[in-house]
């Protein structure tokens, strides 16, 4: 049984960072692209970032391009979202996902088969 648990969220200023990690357990981490999700008060769920298994594919959303960066560390099935000048407009529960195989880092969460429960992330202005 695949689970993502997703931690590192929290409360922050305009301006901040936050690290997020998603520790993966029960599946081949290392054969799977990853991806981080967020949804905003009242939006849809938006991509953020995608990470191919070999990390040397990492698409991003142009809202957090030069901002976020996505990497993993597969011996220790740990996916992560560094995010630095955070906006309020970051705010949102984040969440990481597994993809159907090592290659897929599109934005429609129809490709991704496996989802951790989210964290907050609060950004104050």
């Amino acid at each position: 049984q695949v689970q993502l648990t997703e931690s590192g969220g929290g409360l922050v200023q305009t301006g901040d960072s936050l690290r997020l990690s998603c520790a993966a357990s029960g599946g081949s981490f290392s054969n799977y692209a990853m991806g981080w999700f967020r949804q905003g008060p009242g939006k849809e769920r938006e991509f953020v970032a995608a990470i191919t298994s070999s990390g040397n594919i990492r698409p991003y959303a142009d809202s957090v391009k030069g901002r976020f960066t996505i990497s993993r560390d597969n011996p220790k099935n740990t996916l992560y979202l560094q995010m630095n000048s955070l906006k309020a407009e970051d705010t949102a529960v984040y969440y990481c996902a597994r993809s159907s195989n090592r290659f897929y880092t599109g934005t429609s969460p129809t490709g991704y088969n496996y989802w951790g429960q989210g964290t907050q992330v609060t950004v104050s202005s």
